[in-house]
């Protein structure tokens, strides 16, 4: 569709020498006098450009009403004068170009109201855009809040799934996760499998965010069954912490989250003190400590979702009593300022050794502050024995 050009001048003749020629150009233009109402006919008919001769009736005042009134449409001003302080006032009242009359050469016109009309377009596009980008923007802020709001109600949730602290026997077991978005991919459990056995176990899943802290969900649902199951007897699948991890790995790749987890899962017997314990790719490995010494427990492992039809092994050891057994996820190595990672497991055995069991304490030396932002999610799970 051709663009409308409005031409206002008093010199009749003229006008419609210049009406004429933006015809030729492809224009639909339109002839005004300046006695007319002009403002009002523009109301009802937009325009994409506007020519108007300066002469012994068109004031300067006109143009400054006109722009006033019509910010956005571009005005081409005609005038025998060539003073340069007219040139400069009609610019200065909203003029995007200024041609001196007569016009030897209407091209010159012609490519004035081309420069003025694609100017006004261009302008235009951008305000239609910068009208987009603003719904956009209030879209996304919406969105971004209801983001906001589900990670808080996933962040309760993920929170009523761990376990309350246990003290039975001279046992007792205690924990903390700090996650480094509003969902941890980290989690831990520990319950009672029997009058005499306690399972507790650390899993770290791929990843950060909702998708990992999914998996957290699916892992709690699957020990829940297994509980069930094992009540039931038609499986006894808990008692063996190696078959555990078989079924999280299977489950888990039957699930095609893409998602795997480094998990080290362990039954104590309060009565032996023997601990079984299966590891599933997870590092650092549990840390035990006793009488004022810690080490590492011996144990590998591959991460559980990874390989069809991995196997897992079972460790056995008797616990020295008294004791502590600390679990964490590797996020704690991560706050460790030590250069090496060789370096950064030294000192977390000295952190364990000065902590006497209490993941307060040890959060404490690390210097966390409440609400802390981490680098990686932090689980950590301390297991205290008194002696009997």
């Amino acid at each position: 569709m051709a663009a409308a050009v409005l031409v206002i001048d008093d010199d009749s003749e003229r006008c419609q020498r210049h009406v004429h020629y933006l015809h030729k150009r492809g224009y639909q233009a339109q002839a005004h006098q300046v006695s007319d109402n002009v403002s009002g006919w523009l109301q009802d008919h937009p325009v994409a450009a506007v020519v108007c001769a300066l002469g012994d009736d068109l004031s300067f005042e006109l143009l400054a009403t006109f722009k006033q009134h019509f910010t956005h449409a571009p005005l081409v001003v005609l005038s025998p004068s060539s003073d340069s302080n007219d040139v400069l006032q009609a610019l200065r009242m909203g003029a995007d170009d200024y041609l001196i009359l007569p016009l030897d050469n209407l091209e010159v016109l012609g490519l004035s109201v081309d420069k003025a009309v694609q100017h006004a377009r261009i302008e235009a596009e951008n305000q239609a855009y910068r009208e987009h980008l603003e719904v956009t923007n209030r879209e996304l802020r919406r969105h971004l809040d209801e983001l906001r709001n589900d990670q808080q109600a996933g962040r309760q949730a993920q929170l009523r799934m761990l376990p309350e602290p246990i003290t039975k026997m001279g046992i007792n077991l205690s924990h903390r996760v700090i996650p480094s978005l509003l969902l941890s991919g980290d989690f831990l459990d520990y319950f009672e499998l029997d009058q005499r056995r306690l399972v507790f176990y650390v899993a770290d899943v791929s990843g950060h965010g909702a998708s990992s802290a999914f998996v957290t969900v699916l892992l709690k649902n699957l020990t829940y069954r297994l509980r069930r199951n094992l009540r039931r007897g038609s499986s006894d699948d808990l008692n063996d912490p190696s078959r555990v991890l078989q079924r999280i790995n299977s489950e888990l790749l039957a699930s095609q989250l893409g998602k795997h987890l480094t998990i080290l899962y362990a039954i104590y017997d309060l009565v032996s003190s023997e601990l079984v314990y299966s590891v599933g790719g997870h590092l650092p490995m549990p840390v035990l400590v006793v009488d004022g010494h810690a080490d590492y427990l011996e144990g590998s492992g591959m991460p559980v979702g990874l390989f069809e039809g991995a196997k897992y092994q079972n460790y056995r050891m008797k616990l020295p009593e008294p004791f502590t057994l600390w679990m964490f996820s590797d996020g704690i190595l991560e706050i460790i300022d030590q250069p090496t990672l060789n370096d950064k497991e030294a000192q977390l055995l000295s952190l364990a050794v000065s902590a006497e069991g209490s993941p307060e304490r040890l959060i404490n030396s690390l210097g966390l502050q409440v609400d802390a932002e981490v680098p990686d999610d932090i689980a950590m799970l301390a297991v205290n024995r008194e002696g009997i």
